[in-house]
C-alpha cells in the first residue's frame, strides 16, 4: 500500500474513531427505547452500534455512563443553550414559558428522547443514582432557568409575588403530564392527545391566575 493511501486509511480510521460514541448513544437511545434500561445489555448496545462490546467500553465504563452521556447529549445540550438564551431574555415570561414549551414539544416529544425520563419515572426504584443524576442535571437545572425568569417577571410586577420556586415546579408539571402520557398512556387511546394545544391552554390558564390582582371594588 502506497503512502497517500495508507495516509486515507489513517485519516478515515481516526474519523470513524472519532464518530463511535456518538453511534454508540444513537445505538443506546434504540436499545433503552426497545427494551428499557435493566432489560438492555451492552451486548445489544454494541450489536445495534455495529462494534464489539470492548469497543463501548473504550469509551463507557458502564451502562449507567452510558445513559448518562446520552442525556447530556440529547438534554443537557438542549438545557444549556436555554439558560443563557433565558438570561439574556428580556421579553414577557409568558413569551419565554411558550418558547420553553415549544422546544420541549420539537426536542423530546417528537424524538426518542422521551424515553430517557420514562426510564427515569420507570425504573428509578431500582437505579437511584440515575434518578439522582436526573434530578441534579435535568430537573433542577430546568427549574432553575425558570425560577430566574419568574424573579424577573416578579421585579417587574408582570406576576404576582408567590413563591418562585412553587411557580417554577407548576410550570414544569404539564411537561410531566405530556411525558407520560405519550410514552404510557397514547398507544392504548383512541381518543387524540394535541400537546401543543394542551400546553397553549397551560400557558394561558397559568398566567391569569398569576396576573397581579386588580383593585377591590
Amino acid at each position: 500500500m502506497d503512502k497517500p493511501t495508507t495516509e486515507r486509511h489513517l485519516r478515515h480510521w481516526q474519523r470513524r474513531k472519532q464518530a463511535r460514541p456518538a453511534e454508540i448513544l444513537d445505538a443506546a437511545m434504540a436499545v433503552f427505547a426497545e427494551k428499557g434500561f435493566a432489560a438492555a445489555r451492552m451486548e445489544d448496545i454494541a450489536l445495534k452500534a455495529g462494534v464489539t462490546k470492548g469497543t463501548i467500553y473504550l469509551y463507557f465504563p458502564s451502562k449507567e455512563e452510558v445513559f448518562k452521556s446520552l442525556a447530556r447529549e440529547q438534554v443537557g445540550h438542549s438545557l444549556i443553550l436555554a439558560t443563557e438564551q433565558a438570561e439574556k431574555y428580556e421579553g414577557s415570561a409568558f413569551d419565554f414559558l411558550k418558547f420553553f414549551y415549544a422546544r420541549f414539544f420539537e426536542c423530546v416529544l417528537q424524538s426518542d428522547v422521551a424515553v430517557l425520563p420514562k426510564i427515569i419515572i420507570g425504573e428509578s426504584g431500582n437505579f437511584p443514582e440515575l434518578a439522582r443524576f436526573w434530578r441534579e442535571e435535568v430537573i433542577e437545572k430546568a427549574t432553575d432557568m425558570l425560577s430566574a425568569v419568574i424573579a424577573k417577571a416578579i421585579a417587574r410586577g408582570e406576576i404576582r409575588a408567590l413563591p418562585i420556586d412553587h411557580i417554577a415546579k407548576l410550570a414544569m408539571a404539564p411537561v410531566l403530564m405530556c411525558l407520560v402520557w405519550h410514552t404510557t398512556f397514547e398507544k392504548t387511546s383512541d381518543r387524540t392527545f394535541n400537546y401543543t394545544e394542551y400546553l397553549a391552554t397551560q400557558c394561558d390558564v397559568f398566567f391569569k391566575g398569576l396576573a397581579p390582582e386588580g383593585p377591590t371594588l
